[in-house]
């Protein structure tokens, strides 16, 4: 049976398979470069991994979904519908207090980030024998490497990171909890492993592109939450491992992969020129849109003296709307019941 590949070997590997590893080979490194970096914590450092990357990879939905004439038409009330129904929903919660809002949107969003890697294992096990059994231990372990990176955090003391904002997350704190996710987490992962050995001796195949992907996650997650406790080793592992994959996935998926008749106006991306352009409407995009949220919300990079508090409740629920429905809209954009 072939590798399984979204788009070319190359590709699949440098730009979706590659980033976990190549960020984790970096953190191990360069380990006290980075804890020096996070002590002087810099614009570069928040331009780079939070506007180029996190913010971008939003955005690189627009050229799967609004940007393509043909599917706008296709599915009109849903991309019209959710960013209004997100608008409310965060007007809702804001009501509430900043707290709950951002403590929702958390929530929201390890889901979400969740599950693009199941998504990523679900593609890449596309042409296995599909039974009960492959698709229940596929999504065990993709869940558990992710899940229990989660739980540890919820039950351990403070971590020197948060999603977004802190005490964002229920907290208790229990060594005992903690021991058994972890005994369920070494069982799973055993599992894992004693599988893929034993299915690799039965029909000698291995699928490689699914199982770097849950390797990487595994590691990624493990690393990123559980082993170190540093802002900026999360930060990197969270954001590269998660955006530049989703965005090489849009563009090799959706624009290179795609014949010229199917593109539209999307067919001028469709070369070396059209990849840089792609990135530059994302990063431009993205430095818009958190431009924004620095002068009417954090005034941490840039500060132009406008003081916007009295209209924070509605302010950051409108900001909030890309990411939302980024949150959202992923949940049905991907499934194919082929």
């Amino acid at each position: 049976m072939e590798q399984p590949w979204i788009h070319k070997s190359k590709t699949d590997f440098w730009l979706i398979l590659f980033p976990a590893f190549f960020v984790l080979g970096i953190v191990f490194v360069f380990q006290d470069w980075l804890s020096q970096i996070q002590e002087d914590y810099s614009f570069y450092t928040w331009l780079f991994l939070i506007v180029f990357i996190d913010v971008a990879h939003v955005y690189a939905t627009l050229f799967k979904t609004y940007f393509v004439k043909s599917e706008f038409q296709r599915r009109k009330k849903l991309y019209i519908g959710l960013p209004i129904i997100c608008l409310l929903i965060g007007l809702f919660l804001f009501g509430f207090g900043s707290s709950v809002f951002w403590s929702v949107l958390a929530y929201v969003a390890v889901f979400h980030f969740i599950r693009q890697q199941y998504g990523f294992v679900r593609l890449y096990a596309r042409k296995e024998e599909k039974t009960k059994i492959n698709r229940y231990s596929d999504a065990l372990i993709i869940y558990t490497a992710t899940i229990y990176p989660m739980l540890y955090w919820f039950f351990s003391s403070p971590r020197a990171f948060n999603w977004f904002v802190e005490k964002e997350f229920f907290r208790y704190e229990s060594q005992f909890l903690i021991q058994v996710s972890t005994v369920i987490y070494v069982l799973v992962v055993a599992y894992y492993l004693c599988r893929t050995l034993y299915l690799y001796l039965k029909i000698s195949y291995f699928n490689i592109p699914k199982n770097l992907i849950i390797i990487g996650t595994l590691l990624s997650w493990f690393f990123g939450i559980v082993y170190f406790n540093n802002d900026l080793v999360f930060t990197l592992l969270n954001v590269v491992s998660h955006g530049i994959p989703y965005m090489a996935l849009i563009y090799l998926k959706e624009i290179d992969s795609k014949p010229k008749e199917e593109m539209g106006e999307l067919f001028h991306f469709k070369n070396s020129k059209g990849v840089i352009f792609f990135v530059l409407i994302l990063i431009g995009i993205a430095f818009t849109e958190e431009y924004l949220w620095e002068i009417f919300v954090w005034n941490e990079n840039f500060n132009v003296g406008i003081n916007a508090f009295n209209w924070q409740f509605l302010l950051v629920p409108l900001l909030t709307i890309p990411q939302f429905t980024h949150y959202l809209l992923d949940g049905f954009i991907w499934k194919n019941n082929k």
